[in-house]
């Protein structure tokens, strides 16, 4: 496969594989667009690169350096901001990771906590237990993931994971 082939094939694939995780396509290609490029990039390279508006651009870009995956790159005698993306694949997999629970895990785990002890009122007995019963379960489910990827955070994901994957075997 030829580069400009292969490199239009990344920048689609890491596209459509945000979009499966509930993360803006467009916000996947831009991400893939700086993690290939050798260089820091401006919004202007990356609208005539991929072809999209500029507020289009200007909204993804903050949004990934909100993620933590991207940063701006200032370069001396040069007013244009730059943006450059993590190149260590396992910092990004753990910043997406830290992102990802602090975004989604961490609400579902205060909200199941609230719903802890849930007592009647117009319900039957059997209504109330049953709810209790899989509201705690599925707490229960959470707060193990939570600590599995807290684990995974602190040792830095890629002895844990290779770890795992030798447990798996």
């Amino acid at each position: 496969m030829k580069y400009a082939q292969a490199r239009q094939q990344m920048i689609q694939t890491w596209g459509q594989l945000s979009a499966e995780w509930g993360i803006n396509r467009t916000m996947g290609q831009i991400h893939a667009l700086l993690m290939i490029s050798p260089d820091p990039m401006t919004a202007d390279q990356i609208i005539g690169e991929l072809a999209i508006s500029r507020g289009n651009v200007s909204m993804n870009l903050r949004n990934l350096v909100e993620w933590g995956v991207v940063h701006k790159v200032y370069i001396a005698g040069d007013r244009k901001e730059y943006f450059a993306s993590e190149k260590d694949a396992w910092k990004m997999a753990l910043q997406i990771a830290r992102e990802r629970k602090r975004r989604e895990l961490d609400p579902v785990i205060q909200s199941l906590t609230q719903l802890q002890d849930i007592e009647g009122d117009s319900a039957s007995e059997k209504e109330v237990t049953e709810l209790n019963k899989i509201t705690s379960q599925i707490l229960d489910v959470a707060m193990q993931i939570d600590k599995v990827i807290e684990i995974g955070i602190r040792a830095g994901g890629q002895s844990i994971v290779r770890k795992l994957i030798s447990v798996l075997r």
